[in-house]
């Protein structure tokens, strides 16, 4: 229990914990000192929980991660990363973006949440990232939403034997705690019918956008013993840019449908009258739920990281919160934050 505390502890040290996806270069590259910078940034501003993947760059972010983290105190930290994808190298010509990433590691991917498959990603995430064990490990992208038809067959592969392999981690104290890193509600709810889980990374199905969660979901996480991590808070983006740009709207991964961005115009209307901004709003909402353990943002730079924490700092009157309310953009029953107090 003591040890558990202390991961907890650790993952809630700061405002926000850090993710790396942006260190694999999502979407576009950044250099490897910007993304050592930012590490060092955020370990410095107080964030003690990281956030990998095997997927993120091919390998990339691990590797990044683990250079930037080399140096400072190990037992401060709280790392997760996931298995589900091995990482094969090759020597074929691959494109320069693939799957969201740029230039990424020269791997291919092969999808195996078996009990061999847990076990090798394990190993091989253990050394990209230059560390003896992990504090979090997720089984990554289970479910419909990601693998469609074929959710049934990898479902049954990680009930079969992948869901033994991380237990046995658990228990040998190669890590402290599992869970699923997904994007959606339904295999959670699966999963948790077949095992016993810690923790659940759940990017963007609760944000100022989607509410679900909150009709017995959430309670029956708390059931289970659970926490959750949330990830996605700004919805692919469109809760942190707004509709104002002139640029392509994003939400949830696709150009965001005009009944969205009507939705978040009147959000942007409130937040403007009250004088917050919605990056804030939207972060700090993600986070306020009993059930969540801290929310996960993808910090690339240094100056987002201090950017970041400012928004996780910024105070925001309870009549806002009443205001979203009573225009019924966020449930009656939805937690919100406590006030923050202004710094003179």
């Amino acid at each position: 229990m003591g040890e558990a505390r202390d991961l907890w502890g650790r993952v809630r040290h700061a405002p926000v914990g850090f993710g790396g996806s942006v260190l694999g270069n999502l979407y576009q590259s950044i250099e490897e000192s910007e993304a050592i910078e930012a590490v060092h940034r955020a370990w410095h501003c107080g964030v003690r929980y990281f956030d990998t993947a095997p997927f993120y760059g091919m390998g990339l972010s691990e590797k990044r991660l683990g250079e930037g983290l080399r140096d400072l105190p190990r037992s401060d930290i709280a790392i997760s990363t996931k298995v589900g994808r091995l990482l094969d190298p090759t020597s074929e010509v691959l494109p320069q973006m693939r799957d969201g990433f740029a230039d990424p590691l020269p791997n291919t991917v092969r999808l195996d949440y078996s009990y061999d498959g847990v076990m090798r990603s394990f190993e091989d995430s253990l050394h990209r990232l230059g560390v003896d064990r992990i504090e979090i490990l997720y089984a990554h992208d289970l479910g419909a939403l990601t693998h469609g038809e074929m959710h049934l067959h990898y479902f049954e592969q990680f009930a079969d034997s992948g869901y033994r392999a991380m237990d046995e981690l658990r228990s040998s104290g190669a890590v402290d705690a599992i869970g699923l890193g997904v994007n959606e509600t339904a295999v959670i709810d699966q999963a948790m019918a077949i095992g016993s889980f810690d923790c659940f990374l759940l990017a963007g199905r609760y944000t100022l956008l989607e509410q679900d969660p909150l009709n017995g979901f959430f309670d029956r996480v708390a059931d289970h013993g659970a926490r959750i991590v949330a990830g996605g808070v700004y919805n692919s983006g469109i809760l942190a840019t707004g509709t104002g740009t002139g640029q392509p709207v994003y939400f949830n991964y696709e150009p965001a449908p005009s009944e969205v961005i009507a939705r978040v115009e009147r959000i942007e209307a409130l937040c403007s009258e009250a004088g917050v901004p919605m990056a804030a709003a939207a972060l700090q909402f993600a986070r306020a739920h009993p059930v969540m353990a801290t929310a996960l943002v993808g910090l690339g730079s240094a100056e987002l990281v201090d950017h970041t924490l400012a928004l996780a700092g910024t105070p925001i009157p309870e009549s806002f919160w009443a205001s979203l309310k009573s225009e019924h953009i966020i449930a009656d029953n939805a937690p919100v934050p406590a006030p923050v107090a202004r710094q003179d």
